[in-house]
């Protein structure tokens, strides 16, 4: 008989999945994994809701804890933004998902796992690619690579012809995925690049900047080795922390990105993120490392937070250079300790004062006044070495007259 884990949200997808796979492979045992990472959503009512629309069996796994110390706050630390817009809310949170569903088919001698994620989309890989780290014998089902549904309108048919109750309207369907770090909304209007979302409707974890409130509010995040363990001034745990970053970034419309990206698969998508508590901490971390990093640090690690951002957003994640990376960022973050205070208005997160007690800032160095450590006089002879290949080239374009 086969039985197979499905990694099940109880959204339009994963709804539908459950009973096309009950007619596809007649007799299979499903059991619903459901991750939780900090979704939107009432886990009782999802374990009943699969097990009705005909489950076997319904897990949920906690993994919030692990998601922010395992898989977040590496991310953070290595600065890692996708095509300088996107934090990466979704693609950072697929490797643990599917290590999980990898873990619960191993614990339950299941033969076969089961994704939602569509042929054109990002997930797929970043599922398969984790399920391949992992189990490379598990046979991997992805419904929409194999089934005749061919659009979300088409899947709300599907359901609604077997009885059961779509999750999303026809009017309504964006697609969205959730999490504790972020919100994302795809389809409907947001499918042609020249139309401005509709804010009022879509928003459920912001306002928009001009509905935020007329006065500023500050907020300070205390790091230590690169990890926040303070909000203003009280050491929380990290999902206290970025529950309440997302409360207090939400009501000032900060985090909100509309962003045209450019697909693992080759073609171009387009998306709105909402990640008001993602936004403050990559603010003050990359604040504070303004502080605490030198020049040539600082630029190289510029380049490491680019690949860094490629390989989560293409769901290597479990890969050796990944860990290669995540082993000198580390390396950077022994000195960032410090604290920063952010102005919060409008959609704007605003510097309004950093510390570390290993800032590299250096007052008798920086001031206008003349100090100790700088004689001005030294600038003439440095700026000679430093163009020396100018003037050599300009002499030589003159025909070496000079």
């Amino acid at each position: 008989m086969k039985k197979i884990v499905l990694a099940y949200s109880g959204g339009l997808d994963t709804t539908a999945i459950i009973p096309w796979l009950k007619e596809n492979y007649a007799g299979c045992q499903i059991i619903a994994c459901c991750v939780n990472l900090g979704q939107f959503a009432d886990y009782e009512k999802l374990r009943e809701k699969a097990l009705k629309t005909g489950a076997s069996d319904a897990i949920v796994i906690d993994a919030r804890a692990e998601f922010l110390t395992d898989y977040l706050f590496p991310m953070i630390k290595a600065g890692a933004v996708y095509e300088d817009k996107y934090l990466l809310g979704t693609s950072i949170a697929r490797p643990l998902i599917a290590k999980k569903l990898v873990e619960t088919a191993l614990a339950h001698g299941a033969n076969s796992v089961c994704h939602g994620a569509t042929g054109k989309g990002n997930d797929q890989i970043r599922f398969e690619l984790t399920i391949m780290s992992f189990a490379p014998n598990m046979e991997i089902i992805a419904p929409w690579r194999l089934w005749e549904i061919g659009s979300r309108e088409e899947a709300i048919e599907y359901l609604e012809k077997r009885g059961i109750e779509p999750p999303a309207k026809k009017e309504e369907s964006y697609s969205r995925d959730d999490n504790i770090w972020h919100l994302s909304h795809e389809g409907l209007e947001l499918e042609d690049p020249a139309c401005e979302p509709d804010y009022k409707r879509l928003l459920q974890l912001s306002v928009r900047p001009e509905d935020a409130p007329d006065v500023p509010e500050y907020v300070e995040l205390a790091f230590e080795k690169g990890v926040p363990v303070k909000l203003n001034g009280e050491a929380i745990s990290p999902l206290e922390m970025l529950e309440a970053l997302n409360k207090i970034g939400g009501r000032h419309g900060v985090g909100i990105e509309d962003m045209v990206e450019n697909r693992v698969v080759g073609m171009k998508s387009r998306g709105v993120y909402e990640t008001p508590g993602g936004a403050i901490l990559y603010k003050a971390h990359r604040e504070l490392e303004r502080l605490c990093l030198d020049r040539k640090t600082t630029a190289f690690k510029r380049l490491v937070s680019g690949e860094f951002a490629e390989l989560v957003y293409s769901g290597q994640w479990f890969t050796p250079l990944r860990d290669a990376l995540s082993a000198f960022v580390d390396k950077t973050q022994e000195t960032v300790t410090g604290s920063v205070k952010l102005k919060l208005y409008k959609g704007n997160i605003v510097p309004a004062g950093s510390q570390s007690p290993f800032s590299l800032y250096n007052i008798k160095l920086a001031s206008f006044t003349t100090g100790s450590l700088f004689d001005h006089k030294d600038a003439e002879g440095f700026i000679k070495l430093y163009g020396l290949p100018l003037k050599v080239r300009a002499l030589m374009q003159l025909g070496g007259k000079g």
